[in-house]
């Protein structure tokens, strides 16, 4: 997932941050796990018994939102096959993106595990263990179809947003733009929508679902894609090696049997070998 305010509020202390965790009702178990064992199958411990808390960032679409009213997306249902070879089921939190960057909620143990379309860094590795990557994504730079804009070489002087604390917003301040930074990527559009910005540069599964939408289609278009080189992981506390190894069984795994591929023509589009299949990191 890359860099804008939306997404990743600069301003939250990682302390404040944990703090304000939001307990989000949906694709998960009910209660607090009561007197259930806190290790699952394979001997890995949970932060609560009969459960595995998942942190995340909401919304960003495809990958986790709230749909029907319970969390639905690429990742979560990732996580669901995790859960399931755990014996538990998923109970996701919704968190400020700052936690995933400093592994906050993790070291506080609020959660075993984080999943927001995030991209693997070096910077990000210093804080919390990856799985192995699961998805290769790029960025793309959508603009309103008035602003004259056809590529990314036409943003200098313009107005462009990101979500904050991405690697979107990462690579427009690489290439010398200012970006407006919004907390979340439905943030991210609306500022597009209601001229705050001309264009914006996101994740190109996100825009993808955007443009799903007729309205936005008729409004908005893609004039560029940028390859970033950016993998997805999901992330565990440093030393969690029991847990990284389940996320992993579970990311094989659903490559070889056809259940990734089916996931990812559910919730992304047309089957992508390319993204799909991203080299280990």
């Amino acid at each position: 997932m890359n860099t804008v305010l939306g997404r990743r509020s600069r301003i939250l202390a990682a302390t404040t941050a944990t703090a304000g965790l939001l307990l989000v009702a949906g694709c998960s178990s009910d209660g607090g796990g009561g007197g259930a064992s806190k290790t699952a199958a394979g001997g890995v411990e949970l932060v609560k018994g009969g459960q595995l808390t998942v942190c995340t960032h909401l919304p960003y679409p495809p990958f986790q939102s709230v749909i029907d009213g319970r969390e639905q997306g690429f990742d979560v249902s990732l996580v669901d096959l995790v859960a399931k070879n755990l014996g538990v089921k998923q109970k996701i939190l919704d968190t400020p993106f700052e936690n995933f960057k400093t592994g906050a909620f993790l070291n506080a143990e609020q959660c075993d595990l984080g999943a927001a379309g995030m991209t693997i860094t070096e910077e990000r590795k210093k804080n919390v263990d990856f799985s192995d990557p699961y998805f290769a994504a790029t960025q793309a730079v959508l603009v309103d179809k008035k602003s004259g804009i056809t590529s990314f070489a036409g943003l200098k002087g313009k107005k462009v947003g990101a979500q904050a604390q991405t690697t979107g917003e990462d690579y427009a301040k690489g290439k010398n733009l200012d970006p407006v930074s919004f907390e979340s990527s439905d943030a991210v559009l609306n500022g597009l929508r209601t001229g705050q910005v001309e264009a914006v540069i996101i994740d190109y599964p996100v825009v993808q679902g955007w443009l799903k939408d007729k309205a936005n289609a008729d409004a908005f278009k893609v004039v560029d894609n940028l390859n970033t080189g950016e993998q997805y992981g999901f992330t565990v506390k440093k030393g969690n090696t029991k847990l990284l190894a389940a996320i992993n069984k579970v990311i094989t795994d659903a490559k070889a049997d056809g259940t990734y591929k089916k996931l990812y023509e559910q919730w992304i589009g047309p089957y992508d070998e390319a993204a799909a299949a991203p080299s280990a990191s």
